[in-house]
């Protein structure tokens, strides 16, 4: 590509097409130190190689992905791995090999269930009818005080039985939906069947037991114990590597010492359960393990009446839930159908998905309503320096163009989910999913990345180039990411000659540190350590996960602002080539963008009304011997980040 204008070079990758795909322009920041948002190193141990991006080719884009490259509205950032607390490996599967799994295929048959109206009542929650932004979980059952609880609202001892019998299974209910909260925001392991929750009375006998104030202590549940158990023996059989943020540990202390603890669990749990269900005149705490659920209100809760409404039963006062989530059984029978739609649209700012956006990251994430602001979504989930590619009609573009789209799952006309993605010459590259917290029991982040896999497939006869699905990065040490190795058989990328490298022979070489030269397996295998990592770097592990900036399923929010330029530092301090030295070449072609601004540049602009750009061979004379040697070194950086061949097309921009 070396020689060529910048015309040439887009023309020559518009696929075959023959027409111009725009331009690549950045501004190159250099090196970041950042705050990780994996781990809880408590220094800005997170560090990346990072771009702004005017605008970028998906031809472009595509070639940077497959160097490790990922971005975050318009700021693309590469971790530099020989350094970074967390290393970071981009993972893809080829679409047509995807082999699902057992709980894959169950995922997909519980939305096919919940569609039909067959998914059972007592597991699932109904859909809100109403307002957009309901202040339930959309829970089968809803309580009522009444005012005449002194005359007895409850008649016979067999009716109330039967309601507090009811209220438990609703309270399980509830539980198993914090369960699958959890699981789904990569708090659990989510390839594993964790057990059902039991919610039991507590006698008021065993009320005494407990410390001062809890005679109001109605039920408990003990599922913590039964979850970490679980996770143990999974744990055990991952030969004792930690998958879990609920057992922080230090890479020098014994795993099995700091097994994953019950009453961590139990206060997770409990968190999940107050954002995400308001069970009137009850409070909800985590003790020694235990869930316990107490009376807001001193005085037996029992014989305050407690009114049940089960979408097969109509409540006998006829009212419905708070908030209008819920109607009689008239109005929402069991069996009713309900249809999803799946809609791709360009990426732009849609008020409805940001108030999806917003109530997930408050109920699912924790985050306070004052810091999920439309201007921080616009720069993390809008914004996108991708230039859009209409489609062409030749089989080699598929028929929504390329670019950068929002996927919104709607059912009966309701937004439950929106998948950030783009879709580019040889990929589909997940970037984002938020989905409706009410739903947590669809797993719909599963369900969104078997639909995008799908999709692939499907648009393959259109653009038979398109064949990989790109689910971000991988973090072996981070437990959040795991889960996307779920998705079989999957490749991760070497990080230093950029060789994709199948996910089972990678494993076990990651469970031995964390940054591997994975293209060195067969010399590691036969149990020789890689020579290209330095002693220091294999202790750059930490402790627990931020579970705010893991983001779930994809990629962190990142832009400038979070860094600290360290550009400063030299090269030198990883022993050994890397990824930094295996590819110095010259740097005489990379592509230089000039305003007419830079009037001092004595170089034949070729339109001197807008940015033009030059080989820096021809601009090397306009600099003197200092301003001359450190550009040469900026860009011997920038190449060796993006690779000689992209350097020479794409545009970095001076001014």
């Amino acid at each position: 590509m070396a020689g060529k204008t910048r015309n040439e070079a887009s023309s020559s990758r518009s696929g075959g097409g023959g027409s111009n795909r725009g331009e690549s322009v950045v501004v190159d920041v250099g090196r970041r130190r950042s705050t990780c948002g994996y781990c809880r190193s408590g220094a800005r141990t997170s560090i990346s190689h990072g771009l702004w991006a005017h605008s970028i080719t998906v031809d472009d884009y595509q070639d940077l992905l497959d160097r490790g490259w990922r971005r975050s509205g318009s700021f693309l950032y590469k971790p530099e791995m020989e350094r970074t607390c967390c290393p970071s490996y981009t993972i893809r599967l080829r679409a047509d090999d995807f082999v699902p799994s057992k709980e894959q295929l169950r995922v997909s048959k519980r939305m096919q269930r919940f569609q039909d109206g067959t998914l059972s009542v007592k597991k699932q929650d109904k859909i809100n009818d109403g307002p957009k932004t309901s202040k339930s979980s959309g829970s089968s059952i809803h309580h009522e005080v009444s005012g005449s609880a002194a005359k007895g609202t409850l008649a016979g001892k067999d009716e109330e039985k039967n309601k507090v019998e009811a209220f438990m299974h609703y309270l399980s209910d509830q539980i198993d939906n914090a369960v699958c909260a959890c699981t789904e925001s990569g708090e659990f392991l989510c390839d594993i069947q964790l057990p059902k929750a039991s919610v039991k009375m507590v006698l008021p006998a065993k009320r005494k037991l407990q410390v001062e104030g809890s005679e109001d202590l109605l039920y408990s549940s003990n599922i913590s114990f039964q979850i970490a158990a679980t996770l143990r023996r999974a744990q055990s059989a991952e030969k004792d590597v930690p998958h879990s943020k609920l057992s922080r540990h230090n890479a020098e202390e014994d795993v099995s010492s700091i097994a994953f603890l019950p009453k961590t669990i139990a206060e997770k749990l409990a968190s999940s359960l107050n954002h995400m269900a308001k069970v009137s005149g009850m409070l909800i705490r985590a003790c020694n393990g235990h869930i316990n659920f107490y009376s807001a209100r001193k005085g037996n809760f029992l014989s305050e009446g407690i009114q049940i409404v089960n979408g097969a039963k109509e409540s006998p006062t006829g009212s419905g839930s708070e908030g209008g989530c819920l109607k009689k059984s008239s109005e929402c029978p069991q069996g009713k159908r309900r249809k999803l739609e799946i809609r791709l649209k360009r990426s732009s700012f849609d008020p409805e998905e940001f108030a999806l956006y917003r109530r997930y990251q408050i109920k699912v994430h924790n985050d306070t309503p004052e810091h999920v602001m439309e201007s921080s979504y616009r720069r993390f989930l809008v914004d996108t320096p991708l230039v859009f590619v209409p489609p062409t009609g030749d089989d080699t573009v598929p028929p929504c163009g390329f670019g950068s789209f929002h996927q919104q799952y709607v059912i009966d006309g309701r937004l439950v989910a929106v998948g950030v993605i783009d879709i580019l010459p040889r990929c589909l590259s997940s970037k984002y999913l938020f989905w409706d917290p009410d739903l947590a029991f669809l797993s719909l982040g599963k369900y969104s990345a078997l639909q995008e896999i799908g999709w692939i497939k499907e648009n393959q006869a259109h653009c038979p180039s398109l064949e990989y699905y790109y689910l971000g990065y991988y973090i072996h040490s981070c437990s959040k990411m795991r889960y996307k190795a779920a998705y079989r058989p999957s490749e991760l990328l070497c990080p230093l000659r950029y060789q994709w490298v199948p996910f089972d022979i990678a494993r076990p070489l990651l469970d031995r540190q964390p940054y591997v030269v994975l293209s060195d397996f067969a010399v590691l295998q036969n149990g020789e350590s890689t020579p290209h990592v330095p002693e220091n770097l294999m202790e750059m592990q930490h402790n627990g996960l931020n579970e705010e900036d893991a983001n779930d399923i994809d990629d962190e929010e990142m832009d400038d602002a979070d860094f600290v330029n360290s550009d400063d530092e030299s090269d030198s301090e990883a022993n050994g080539p890397t990824s930094v030295e295996i590819e110095d070449g010259d740097v005489s072609n990379v592509l230089i963008g000039l305003k007419r601004s830079c009037v001092r540049f004595k170089v034949c602009l070729l339109n001197p009304l807008k940015r033009s750009c030059v080989r820096f061979k021809d601009l090397q004379h306009a600099f003197g011997p200092s301003e001359r040697a450190y550009l040469e070194t900026q860009l011997r950086r920038y190449m060796r980040a993006v690779g000689a061949e992209v350097a020479g097309r794409m545009v970095y921009s001076l001014g």
